[in-house]
């Protein structure tokens, strides 16, 4: 076969293979060609997730009659001066985004140069449709309908309005968050979904458009190493989520999803964040143009570095010295039941031996598992609080003698170490056991139970509590709502941005609410929408274990512990958690004596 020429439609069509993948691709060309353009506010409106209608209007410098004519056909651009590419300053610069959008849809094109008449041309599918006088305020003004409409190949590997619409609004954030200079509105079917006015400060515009909460939880960076300079925000270790879609990174303005980047954070938090645990973070980075190639990608969503251990090492290094100076924060606020605990008044050494003497009572409310209790021999008398000691060991007076080690497998509870770790003593050696970790496998095996014998028996909350999320957060929960009541968790849309939960599985008890269902509500952004949760039971179960089981820091009875080792011997898959790290340990006799030089 001879070698030929591409018509000029096919090319564009091609084109628009690499620039316009889905809605939120031909809304990221046009939302960049307004901050090109130098607009003060830009307003998007989308109709069926994007699918059915994007506009985009700024009131920017605006486009003549001649430029307009231009601005249609490919590798035509206002934005590279000279040949020198590798100093392009603004984010838009290969001159292929609207001719290929105009290839796959209809596109009208409006703009005005200020003191001068407005122009219009429309374009279908790569067809000049009309072209004329309009009317509008100095800007531009562009709306694409009928994405993809003639090419239904294309048209059929889009997803749902749900998640088109999600892509967009990501992308629009994005945008916002790298330019606070600039305002930003989102209105969808009809409906204002988001508004940031123009001239915030940086911490300001990222807390509005990930989290009101992180603005109290989080770090302001400011780390210079070289010529390179890191700034933005980052959230604090304990204000994190379960998965890495909360973190938003910028070079020169330009926001980007680079695997550098990425591993960068993950190395600066490796050590404060569990493995399946990210934080929420926003950091731009600030280079000369001719340090950072942004030509690497038709989408630029990629960049390369001249030196790209240096950009890790200024992560790593700005993160680091942030979180160090942190000190202790943390984004968890103390239990009142755990500031209960602490006594201020003296304790005398007759109260002590009064307290020593008394046994403990275990509350069975407070037990997550069947408690072990010893025999209560007569005429003894019993306290209420089991945590009302002085600092002192973790000893409790014997009622009955204590079991043997050689009956069970992984001993006999003796005591509780760092409030996290449970000491035993077994037959054939010491055993130490994670209590977090352990009761967390011990969840999950029961809710599986639960799920094979017909579903997770609800516990209805007194009060129903509100969880705001963003909005494709609870179009995601809202759609599971009733795979999620099979599994205990009855919630309810409340408003746009809001999930109302009524009853929670009861094998959980009164556990961190909110932090589930948010939890959830990132995981659910995982998964495929053919599979059904049952068919991701473990993932989902695995979420929910989680947040119910006894946390680290959780002082606990020895009946307790006890409960919660013989739970352990009978379940299975229970040395290990839901994560995959070891539950217990064991240090056999053997292994003591060569510690004490004793073999």
């Amino acid at each position: 076969m001879s070698i030929r020429r591409l018509p000029e439609r096919l090319v564009n069509r091609i084109a628009a293979g690499e620039v316009v993948e889905r809605p939120a691709s031909a809304l990221k060309e046009l939302v960049e060609n307004a901050i090109d353009a130098g607009a003060a506010r830009i307003v998007v409106s989308l109709a069926g997730g994007g699918i059915g209608r994007i506009e985009v209007a700024d009131d920017g410098c605006g486009m003549g009659r001649d430029d307009l004519a231009l601005a249609l056909e490919r590798h035509a651009t206002s934005k590279l001066p000279d040949e020198a590419i590798e100093r392009v300053a603004t984010l838009g610069f290969r001159g292929e985004a609207l001719p290929s959008i105009a290839s796959v849809a209809r596109l009208n094109l409006e703009s005005r140069v200020r003191g001068a008449d407005g122009w219009a041309r429309i374009v279908d599918n790569g067809a000049l449709v009309s072209e004329g006088p309009a009317a509008l305020p100095p800007g531009t003004r562009v709306t694409v309908e009928q994405l993809f409409g003639r090419v239904p190949a294309r048209r059929k590997f889009l997803r749902s309005e749900r998640s088109e619409y999600a892509a967009c609004l990501d992308v629009v954030k994005r945008l916002a968050m790298a330019r606070p200079d600039i305002g930003f509105s989102l209105d969808h079917d009809g409906r204002r979904v988001l508004a940031v006015p123009p001239g915030e400060d940086r911490p300001a515009r990222v807390a509005a458009l990930t989290s009101r909460e992180l603005a109290d939880n989080s770090l302001a960076l400011d780390y210079v190493r070289g010529n390179a300079r890191l700034g933005g925000v980052a959230g604090l270790p304990t204000f994190n989520r379960g998965v890495a879609d909360h973190q938003y990174l910028f070079v020169n303005g330009r926001p980007v999803k680079d695997r550098l980047l990425i591993g960068a954070v993950r190395a600066a938090y490796q050590d404060l964040l569990a493995r399946d645990r990210h934080p929420v973070l926003a950091l731009f980075i600030d280079l000369p143009g001719d340090e950072v190639d942004v030509n690497v990608h038709p989408a630029k969503t990629e960049v390369r570095f001249r030196d790209p251990a240096g950009i890790r090492g200024l992560i790593v290094g700005g993160l680091r010295h942030a979180l160090d100076a942190a000190g202790h924060r943390s984004a968890q606020r103390p239990r009142a039941a755990a500031l209960g605990n602490w006594v201020s008044e003296a304790v005398s050494e007759t109260s002590l031996e009064h307290q020593f003497s008394l046994r403990p009572q275990v509350r069975a409310s407070a037990s997550p598992w069947p408690t072990y209790v010893p025999p209560t021999g007569a005429g003894q008398t019993v306290r209420e609080d089991p945590l009302a000691y002085a600092p002192a060991g973790r000893a409790e007076a014997a009622i009955a003698p204590p079991p043997k080690a050689r009956a069970f497998p992984l001993g006999v509870a003796r005591g509780q170490v760092a409030a996290t770790y449970i000491v035993a003593e077994a037959e054939d050696g010491l055993v130490l056991v994670d209590q977090h970790a352990a009761h967390e496998r011990l969840v999950l095996e029961r809710m599986r139970r639960a799920m094979a014998n017909g579903g997770v028996a609800r516990q209805a909350l007194l009060l129903p509590e509100v969880v705001e999320l963003d909005e494709p957060a609870c179009d995601r929960i809202e759609a599971r709502a009733a795979e999620l009541a099979e599994m205990g968790l009855e919630v309810e849309r409340f408003g746009p941005r809001a999930v109302l939960v009524r009853a929670t599985p009861a094998l959980l008890g009164a556990g961190d609410v909110k932090g589930l269902v948010t939890d959830l509500g990132d995981e659910l952004a995982a998964f495929d929408e053919a599979l059904s949760l049952k068919e991701r039971i473990d993932h989902v179960a695995a979420t929910m274990a989680c947040h119910g089981s006894v946390r680290a820091g959780r002082i606990l009875s020895v009946a307790e512990m006890n409960a919660l080792l013989r739970e352990m011997e009978v379940t299975p898959h229970s040395g290990q958690c839901n994560h995959g790290r070891p539950t217990w340990v064991k240090l056999a006799h053997g292994d003591i004596e060569k510690l004490f030089g004793r073999k």
